[in-house]
């Protein structure tokens, strides 16, 4: 029952972190819980549909099938965060204007929302395929009914209460600070992401290592243990990384962090430039008889 439960929560804890970040993120967004929420449950239903279909999947391209699928997921992934990022770094200001009154004057970021549900559905999608997966296998491998039945709601009860502690703790930060945080968060999460989808495309022979081992720091945070799961997760931490998955991290994250201070800048020029529009309009003048 442990050993079932520790599989459940680790990969329910990968899937609730960035829901997590997710949803802090869109803080204040109109009908963002519906988003949300619609993004759980369609990668839910993603997730029996890789099931059912796994063996086709492990079997496509060579055997590399499961490899390449994963690395689609989170490169697609990556790319609807770094449309976020950018749109925020327009948006996020006029939002915490309106923090105070949540109302259709902040619907305009439905549009973003709608982009950030189909990474909740992603990261749902990969991580409940591979927990039917796992359980499937042990069940075959002769785990006993009753340790799953018992081990799976207590380690999704687990990788939730997790997800729900660092939610309420990112809320606590002021709100404006609140839409920078989480969007440095989002960069990091996106850069981790890239990373280990590099690692997936490694593994199936499609991208040379580059070095195998940069440096191995398993002994001060093993990647199996709960902090170093989180910081995978969180930041794309490996304690022995490839030179293509640094690679991978780092053009992720100084093209989304450029990205964004391109975007910034010019809203900035933007809103600089519309009071000196304006003044320049002549005016009309009285005239004396």
């Amino acid at each position: 029952m442990l050993g079932v439960a520790l599989l459940v929560f680790r990969e329910v804890l990968e899937a609730a972190l960035i829901v997590t970040v997710v949803a802090a993120a869109t803080r204040g967004v109109a009908r963002r819980g519906t988003f949300i929420g619609g993004g759980i449950a369609l990668g839910v239903i993603g997730a029996i549909v890789v099931a059912i279909f796994a063996g086709a999947i492990e079997e496509a391209v060579g055997g590399s099938g499961q490899e390449l699928f994963n690395a689609s997921v989170l490169l697609a992934a990556v790319v609807m965060i770094g449309w976020h990022v950018t749109w925020m770094s327009s948006h996020g200001k006029e939002m915490v204007r309106h923090m105070q009154q949540v109302t259709d004057s902040v619907k305009a970021g439905s549009s973003s929302v709608a982009m950030l549900l189909a990474v909740v559905a992603l990261a749902v999608l990969r991580e409940g395929s591979e927990i039917v997966l796992f359980l499937y296998g042990m069940a075959a491998s002769g785990a006993g009914r009753l340790g799953l039945v018992a081990g799976v709601p207590l380690g999704l009860a687990g990788g939730v209460a997790v997800g729900f502690a660092l939610y309420f703790g990112l809320l606590r930060i002021p709100i404006r600070h609140f839409f920078t945080a989480t969007n440095w968060m989002l960069v990091l999460l996106a850069a981790g992401l890239a990373s280990t989808a590099a690692g997936f495309l490694i593994q199936a022979n499609w991208l040379p290592a580059w070095g195998n081992q940069l440096w191995n720091t398993s002994w001060l945070l093993g990647n199996g243990s709960l902090v170093g799961q989180a910081l995978h997760v969180l930041v794309g931490y490996e304690a022995r990384p490839a030179g293509m998955q640094l690679v991978f991290w780092l053009v992720t994250a100084t093209v989304l962090f450029t990205g964004m201070r391109l975007v910034s800048h010019r809203m900035a020029a933007r809103k600089q430039a519309q009071p000196a529009a304006r003044s320049t309009v002549p005016t009309e003048t009285a005239t004396t008889g």
